[in-house]
């Protein structure tokens, strides 16, 4: 016998080594976890690799993913992993795709020709249109992910273990509209504003486009329209004015806002000429000399670097930040005229001009409301989700998932027929193990090994659950249920709906321009004006994706739009599992036990992951809903009853 990471196994008839030659593997990400483990993989013998990443190779990444070098910023990943490890691995046979793995080509019989899928993804809807492959095709998937210090690996086999998705995702701290816009009482709140909120508001390539600041007061001021012939620094002046100065005024004038003794009462900013006297013209341009034609700035520097602001870890006074604001804001504006572009849609955190003005906005912002103000570097953080990554936990992670592969597949592999298919067998095997690096503080080990969660019958994935959605059907349409419930919430690739008598929403490939023009207008349609009825209260809808073999019934439930509160459910809906009645859905009464059993059922969004192996996602711990087996020598040190820790972001 030999002992595997805490686990017994039977000695083996095939080695290691020759289990993993005879092996085909298909590796899905080549980022941080990804690098780590092809390197892993190939020096332990596999040899039969198919790899899939749709990214290229960034500057940021060469600090931790150690197969690229400087040469390959902007190559693909996964054609650099395969080309650097076939230099002390030439006899290995890899094949690097560089596309997306929800693509059409990566389908079911793709993924069936393996004999496990290990996952390194940094995003929740490739992770869930991954797990629903491995269901469909009944191959083993690794989960794994890291976090700075913190990792972990979960084994996944139908059948055996949960899958992917029968455990509870945390939901994600949703912020009032009302509470960005009007009454702020946290840093996050003003980075939110600045990136959510104003970024996309005044740099939208849309000019038509509408926008939740978009107040009868600010309509009626123009404050986010730029007029003909006016310079970049100068527009930037008057959003300044309006939304740090004018927009306070009017706020404060409202005095049953703050009748609540708690809430602390904004305070205007100086006008822009009284903080920086030097002018806009000279704060956008800063030290920098070159200028186009209308003497606008141009973009060969950041603000800061212009600005001589060289400390990102400082917190910025009032006059360098709006310094700061009115320079990037000019920057972004020349520099979308001279590429040739109409506009900056979304605030990205690898973008040095966008990250600048959101820390600018955050940092002015919280002036106004006296809130503790961010440096550069804590504003990039929080905006782009950043926990920096440990190139040592990546390893870990890496070393780790070679083993739970090694454990699938000699089960898979032991009780191969004559023709070499893979079978299950009923010998004893290592046991699978949910492995945690770093995350347990009772005691003072490294890893923690756990025993996996049972599969969970109420998994709208793997089990046989049915779906409640809670919603205002007058107001909700089928174009938001499929964008935001569906593929959003729910991860699916290309959803199609079908009610009691129609057919609601197909997918375009095969229709004729009449279906596609019907199916379009549908969209458009309120879930109560939809052909046949409509959708009204207690409507069970047929829910199905082709792509991901996923299909599921949907309870949709009325509740009147006049008894949802903005601030407990900012999304207007509600997603919840058969175990909730419709009857307490309709009268909005949940106790908090249904509560649970609804998130551990359906409960998530693209932008909280279980684990993630890249740098944007921040720690947090939260226990899972199925409490899960340990040794008994380590039971004594867990808190709260045993329940596991997960990494997962806000």
């Amino acid at each position: 016998k030999r002992r595997v990471l805490g686990c017994v196994a039977m000695a083996p008839e095939m080695s290691d080594v020759e289990l993993a030659k005879s092996s085909k593997v298909l590796m899905v990400g080549a980022g941080g976890i990804g690098c780590e483990l092809l390197k892993t993989l190939v020096l332990s013998g596999f040899e039969d690799i198919e790899m899939i990443d749709l990214d290229t190779i960034d500057v940021s990444n060469l600090n931790r993913q150690f197969l690229f070098r400087k040469r390959h910023v902007g190559m693909s990943k996964a054609k650099v992993a395969r080309e650097t490890v076939l230099k002390f691995r030439p006899d290995a046979r890899i094949v690097a795709h560089h596309g997306n793995v929800k693509d059409s080509s990566f389908d079911v019989d793709f993924v069936r020709s393996f004999d496990v899928v290990l996952n390194g993804l940094d995003n929740l809807e490739a992770r869930k249109h991954v797990n629903r492959l491995c269901l469909a095709a009944e191959v083993p998937l690794i989960e794994s992910g890291t976090t700075g210090y913190l990792g972990q690996v979960t084994a996944h086999v139908r059948g055996q273990t949960a899958c992917f998705e029968c455990n509870p995702k945390p939901v994600p701290k949703s912020h009032p509209i009302c509470t960005l816009r009007d009454t702020p009482d946290k840093p996050i709140h003003c980075v939110v504003y600045a990136a959510d909120l104003l970024f996309p508001r005044l740099f939208s390539n849309d000019p038509n486009a509408k926008s939740d600041l978009d107040e009868e007061d600010a309509v009626e001021l123009s404050a986010f329209t730029r007029t003909p012939g006016e310079s970049p620094e100068s527009f930037a002046v008057r959003v300044y004015d309006y939304v740090f100065r004018t927009k306070i005024e009017r706020l404060l004038a409202k005095e049953e806002m703050w009748a609540d003794e708690k809430r602390k009462k904004p305070t205007p900013l100086p006008a822009f000429t009284d903080l920086v006297p030097e002018g806009p013209t000279a704060a956008a341009h800063g030290a920098d000399v070159n200028g186009d034609d209308d003497g606008n700035n141009t973009t060969t520097s950041t603000a800061c670097k212009a600005l001589g602001l060289r400390d990102a870890h400082a917190a910025w006074t009032d006059a360098d930040a709006a310094r700061v604001f009115v320079s990037s804001f000019a920057r972004i504006v020349a520099r979308d005229v001279s590429n040739g572009n109409h506009g900056t849609d979304t605030f990205d955190k690898d973008d040095a001009l966008a990250v600048e003005f959101v820390a600018a906005t955050a940092a002015l912002r919280s002036a106004n409301y006296g809130i503790e103000r961010k440096s550069l570097f804590e504003a990039k953080g929080m905006a782009g989700n950043i926990v920096h990554a440990v190139a040592t936990t990546n390893a870990i992670v890496g070393g780790l998932i070679v083993i739970e592969a090694l454990k699938v597949l000699r089960q898979r592999k032991a009780g191969g027929d004559a023709d070499g298919v893979a079978t299950p067998v009923p010998c004893e095997p290592c046991r699978y193990r949910y492995t945690f690096v770093k995350q347990h503080k009772s005691n003072s080990r490294l890893l923690e090994p756990m025993e996996p969660d049972p599969p969970n019958t109420s998994c709208v994935v793997c089990g046989h659950a049915r779906v409640e959605l809670v919603c205002d059907v007058e107001s909700m349409t089928l174009g938001r249920l499929i964008d935001d419930v569906f593929k959003k919430k729910l991860g699916m690739n290309a959803p199609e709906v079908n009610a009691p008598e129609t057919v609601l929403y197909e997918q375009d490939d095969g229709l004729d321009d009449e279906e596609i023009e019907i199916y379009a207008k549908n969209c458009k349609s309120t879930l109560a004006n939809l052909p046949a009825g409509g959708v009204i209260h207690n409507t069970v809808l047929d829910v199905s994706d082709f792509t991901q073999k996923f299909e599921f019934d949907l309870i949709v439930t009325h509740r009147p739009g006049d008894e949802w509160d903005d601030e407990e459910d900012p999304d207007g809906y509600v997603l919840r599992g058969d175990s909730v009645s419709a009857e307490n859905a309709a009268g909005g009464e949940n106790d908090e036990d249904d509560a649970v059993a609804v998130t551990v059922a359906v409960t998530d969004v693209d932008d909280c992951l279980i684990v993630d192996d890249e740098d944007e996602i921040k720690a947090a711990t939260a226990t899972a809903g199925t409490k899960r087996k340990r040794d008994d020598d380590d039971a004594a040190g867990v808190v709260s009853g045993g329940d596991a820790k997960e990494i997962r972001i806000e």
